[in-house]
């Protein structure tokens, strides 16, 4: 490869309604159990350009204006060596910006190895299809196979040691039920003390309740497949509120035990309790992060936005949309990185944007 090439992406997290929780494999994040997601829209993305120059010395990732280290860029640089072939020489500047909170529960590394997978294939001029594309994107970040694709996505678990029949589909697009929305209750922004790799590892290892939930949760994912098909929203949401609470309660259940929520992240869930008093109109679901995702319908949204929007120690509320899935962006102007100099350009995380 001679010169440069250079490509711009953004994508958008995906809430899971069935949790990722647990490996077979941690070298190539094979999952214990399959699961399913729904792909956010705007505000919530992230943006990442990729370089590959023959001129750079070697891999470079930039996050949120910072340099990051070889340790914190380790996922990136595993997608990038799984993008460009053997026998390249070019090296790689990554330079990426989240719209919201980093480490923080909110799904960003999904959401960044997705744009990182798809603009570095395009950069590279591979053509890879979703299926390809989410394999790859798996290795940096598990739940980032599925903000491959928009919509409603199953990540299936697969049966191959080598991973190959481990990837998401899309089971339906993001026009299927355009009256879902999503409310992110922004609880804080910090990084949280147990990284989800570290409290998987843990409950594998410690939980006897995750046994337990093993068996059972390919019954609620086809459950919730058959209730999104369907559009039925009360006994949907109903799911995938059970599904949030087992899934806390197994990381109550290792040793030593753990917590992602926090009192204002309870009180998140008591308000959204009152709201479905006499009929389920919305539901609560947190990932490994007290930040809160509140699935809903727009006739519901804004009166539930300001009732959250009330609660003590609640810094923001965000509205979604289903999302339609990343994409490149074609302007020269979109992209992060200075091409004559291969150095970041100078932004703020909001002029990024």
């Amino acid at each position: 490869m001679s010169g440069h090439k250079i490509a711009t992406a953004e994508a958008s997290p995906n809430i899971a309604l069935i949790k990722y929780w647990g490996k077979r494999d941690d070298k190539l994040f094979l999952p214990l159990n399959g699961s399913l997601s729904v792909t956010l829209d705007a505000p919530i993305k992230t943006r990442t350009t990729v370089l590959f120059s023959e001129q750079l010395k070697k891999d470079e990732f930039w996050l949120n204006g910072r340099r990051q280290t070889e340790e914190e860029s380790a996922d990136v640089v595993r997608v990038l060596n799984l993008l460009r072939s053997d026998e390249s020489r070019s090296r790689a500047l990554v330079v990426s910006f989240n719209s919201f909170p980093s480490s923080a529960g909110l799904a960003s590394s999904a959401s960044g190895i997705a744009a990182l997978t798809l603009g570095g294939a395009h950069a590279l001029n591979l053509k890879l299809d979703p299926q390809a594309l989410s394999i790859i994107a798996r290795q940096g970040s598990g739940s980032a196979c599925r903000s491959i694709m928009g919509g409603f996505v199953e990540w299936t678990k697969g049966a191959h040691q080598d991973g190959r029949d481990s990837y998401a589909v899309q089971i339906e697009p993001h026009t299927f039920w355009p009256e879902i929305r999503i409310l992110i209750a922004i609880v804080t922004s910090q990084k949280k003390e147990v990284s989800s790799r570290v409290g998987q590892t843990r409950t594998v290892k410690t939980s006897s309740l995750f046994l337990q939930r093993l068996k059972e949760v390919d019954k609620h994912l086809s459950a919730v497949k058959e209730l999104i098909a369907r559009k039925d929203t009360e006994n949907l949401f109903l799911e995938v509120m059970r599904e949030s609470n087992n899934l806390h309660a197994v990381m109550m259940d290792s040793w030593p035990p753990f917590f992602y929520l926090n009192d204002v992240s309870r009180n998140i869930i008591r308000a959204v309790m009152e709201f479905n008093s006499g009929s389920i109109k919305a539901a609560y679901t947190f990932d490994a992060g007290p930040n809160a995702f509140i699935i809903t319908t727009d006739d519901c949204a804004n009166e539930l936005k300001n009732q959250i929007s009330r609660i003590s120690g609640v810094e923001e509320v965000l509205e979604s949309k289903v999302g339609e899935g990343p994409k490149i962006l074609q302007d020269d102007s979109s992209h992060l990185i200075d091409v004559n100099a291969m150095i970041p350009v100078s932004l703020s995380p909001k002029q990024a944007m």
